[in-house]
């Protein structure tokens, strides 16, 4: 065999292995590393050393995949942050073929696009350039311009190295975006559940010889109902029950500021009307996105065994008489945050040895067969049926009557469901 021939093959079999070298040291530096951005811009630094080309650049799709923007480069000068329409020049010839692009004379090209040159003040005579992706996920191109060398020309296997490096890079990025994602909704549920716990610190605790009870079952991780009951100096109890609409981060907020607001102002506003007037009004001028809260407040007297009622828009609660007999209480009053200055009707329910129910209209919209919500009618016979159920246990079971669920396993509800009851022979 001749001596160049040998030199030649020697060579040949130098630049594979030093392109082995090169993809196995990137490889290996996009699975160790966790700051993508930093392996990015050594990935173009190597790619520029080995190609012995003028500069590398790294181009991302932004803006619905409209645009590409230039995220790292390591040409002189510096173009990151250019944007460029991703629908033209060369890259957006390989991102429409989705194969690696040889340009041997730019100039000739005809979807060469010189407005990197104008601005840069550089200019393009040969170039490389390789699409970013991973099965259907589009990330942007990696393009290599100039190379240095006698003829100045990139050559078929420069293209078929890009190539291979271009699709490590795809995969380090996809795959960086996936841990982020999953990061992300991490957080969020992190998030939620501290929400929740907060949300849940707002619910009443438990009055000694109680007399009322409470629960909230909410549909998701937060709650747009809710409901609220304290003792005053004078032994009275005040209460509430509500529900804003919507779901979500928005009406929780909103929950979370009615409930506070009912519980600062009824230490000295013992009118359950004039309560809902005055926020009412705090709401109507400072919510916005349509969301509005039906609510109900009042005020019960153990000894006298009576209520004071006034309602915002809300479910009608119920009253059971000592007989069994049932009486729905009616409302016609708009919901908070709906009108200004609304004047709240106020009426009063002797309860004597009876029970008085409160619920939102998660309990009466529960479907129990696609199409058949529960109702008024099936709320009713569940209260009924477990009438004399000792009252800390109650609600409970009429819950899961109605929605057939096990209260303390999870399962899938459509909204939130919050019942209160006040109990005349405190049956607990």
């Amino acid at each position: 065999m001749k001596i160049l021939e040998v030199n030649s093959l020697v060579s040949s079999e130098n630049e594979l292995l030093e392109q082995l070298h090169l993809l196995t040291s990137l490889l290996h530096e996009f699975s160790s590393s966790i700051d993508l951005e930093t392996t990015l811009k050594h990935t173009t630094q190597l790619i520029k050393k080995h190609l012995n080309a003028e500069g590398v650049s790294l181009f991302f799709l932004d803006n619905d995949d409209k645009e590409l923007v230039c995220r790292i480069c390591t040409s002189e000068p510096d173009i990151t942050g250019i944007r460029l329409k991703a629908s033209k020049g060369i890259i957006g010839r390989t991102l429409r073929e989705n194969t690696t692009q040889i340009v041997r004379d730019a100039a000739r090209d005809p979807d060469f696009f010189n407005g990197v040159d104008e601005k840069s003040g550089t200019t393009t005579k040969s170039v490389l350039c390789s699409p970013l992706q991973i099965k259907n996920h589009k990330f942007g191109a990696l393009e290599v311009i100039n190379k240095i060398s006698e003829d100045g020309l990139f050559n078929s296997q420069d293209r078929d190295l890009l190539s291979v490096l271009a699709n490590a890079a795809a995969m380090a990025i996809y795959n960086a975006r996936l841990v982020e994602e999953l990061l992300e909704q991490e957080r969020i549920k992190r998030d939620l559940e501290l929400a929740r716990i907060i949300q849940t610190a707002l619910l009443p605790d438990n009055i000694e010889n109680q007399m009322i009870f409470g629960i909230n079952i909410p549909a998701r991780e937060l709650s747009g109902d809710f409901y609220d009951y304290f003792q005053i100096a004078d032994g009275r109890i005040i209460f509430n029950l509500g529900d804003v609409a919507g779901k979500g981060a928005n009406a929780a907020l909103l929950m979370a500021k009615t409930t506070s607001l009912f519980r600062c102002l009824g230490k000295n506003i013992t009118s359950p009307a004039e309560l809902l007037s005055i926020i009412n009004n705090e709401i109507y001028a400072n919510i916005t996105h349509g969301l509005f809260v039906t609510m109900i407040a009042g005020i019960y007297d153990p000894k006298e065994k009576r209520i004071t009622l006034a309602n915002a828009g809300h479910q009608p609660p119920i009253h059971v008489s000592e007989k069994q007999n049932i009486t729905i209480l009616e409302t016609s009053s708009p919901p908070l945050g709906v009108v200004a200055n609304t004047r709240f009707e106020e009426y009063n329910i002797s309860l004597n040895n009876g029970s008085f129910y409160a619920f939102t209209d998660g309990l009466t919209e529960f479907e129990q067969q696609p199409g058949q919500p529960s109702g008024e009618d099936g709320v009713k016979q569940a209260i009924i049926h477990f009438s004399s159920t000792p009252a800390a246990d109650r609600l409970k079971k009429i819950i899961s009557q109605i929605t057939n669920r096990n209260l303390d396993s999870p399962g899938h509800l459509m909204d939130d469901i919050t019942m209160l009851l006040i109990d005349g022979n405190n049956l607990n």
